[in-house]
């Protein structure tokens, strides 16, 4: 049965490869850095799509990972008991939430909002960083990050609370024993232990945050072209496979859309294997404590 999943992953990729042949035919590094995007002129570069990939990927990261462990902390050490049942069944709901919902809601809740309200905040008061300047149109990058953020959560949240099930009670018991308060015991004892599972919990929501497609796409402005602010509008790996495959009538700019869906698995089966390795790590963390 491995062996079969393998032999998939291995004929997509060889598919992937062939398909890509004649956008490569200038090599394969001015296609990862070019950054003009022009199916008309046959002009293909990559470098905005990873751009955007990133820098999406990235602010979801930043902004779910630290509410993540917050939430996994209430469910496993700090949550009344009679409210972590219900938190943990609405942090189910968010993961059951299609993503073409999620994209509704960001076009017609969460833009305007960042349009009318946040993004004028946060020019007036960190305006001096090149992040945080430019036309606030709602569209852009923080939109597309922080609807990402919000998809992702489930994914880190519920990692994190499976790894910090894991540390060890005599760790936990041993803070409060020397006159730790819950939260110093939490602090000095359980996150540390624990640190290696969380960064792959986080590395975990990268990889899916990296492969998500219709909700980035309905917020993120689709502009091919690289800006340092979070408000300009930009363009992502998945969005302009799904926007421009169906309209791809020559080789050499399914070859490019190919090529684009290469680089997109290689940035994915890397953070995943990451994560697998850190996960699996933290797995064998009781046993370590008991032996000492």
């Amino acid at each position: 049965m491995g062996g079969a999943v393998l032999l998939v992953v291995g004929v997509i990729v060889l598919e992937l490869v062939q398909v890509s042949r004649p956008a490569m035919a200038a090599g394969a590094m001015r296609f990862l850095l070019q950054q003009d995007w022009d199916p008309v002129a046959g002009s293909f570069g990559a470098l905005p799509f990873i751009y955007g990939t990133v820098v999406t990927s990235a602010v979801a990261v930043a902004v779910a990972v630290p509410v993540s462990v917050g939430l996994a902390l209430f469910l496993s050490e700090m949550g009344p008991p009679p409210l972590r049942p219900i938190v943990s069944f609405a942090i189910e709901t968010l993961a059951a939430i299609p993503s073409v919902v999620y994209g509704l809601w960001g076009l017609f809740v969460m833009v305007p909002l960042l349009r009318n309200t946040v993004e004028p905040f946060l020019q007036r008061t960190l305006g001096f960083l090149p992040l945080f300047q430019g036309p606030t149109i709602g569209l852009g990058f923080l939109a597309g990050g922080l609807i990402l953020s919000v998809m992702i959560l489930p994914t880190v949240s519920s990692v994190t609370n499976e790894v910090l099930k894991t540390v060890p009670p005599a760790l936990r018991e041993g803070a409060l024993a020397l006159g730790a308060t819950r939260w110093e015991a939490i602090r000095i004892a359980v996150l540390p232990y624990a640190r290696p599972g969380i960064f792959g919990a986080a590395v975990l929501g990268l990889g899916r945050a990296l492969g998500e497609t219709m909700a980035v796409t309905m917020v993120i402005g689709n502009s091919p072209e690289i800006h340092a602010s979070l408000f300009a509008a930009g363009y992502s790996l998945p969005a302009v496979i799904a926007n421009e495959f169906a309209e791809a009538t020559d080789s050499v700019h399914a070859g490019a859309l190919a090529g684009l869906a290469l680089v997109l698995f290689g940035l994915s089966l890397i953070l995943n294997s990451l994560a697998r390795v850190l996960v699996q790590l933290v797995a064998r963390g009781p046993a370590r404590g008991a032996a000492s």
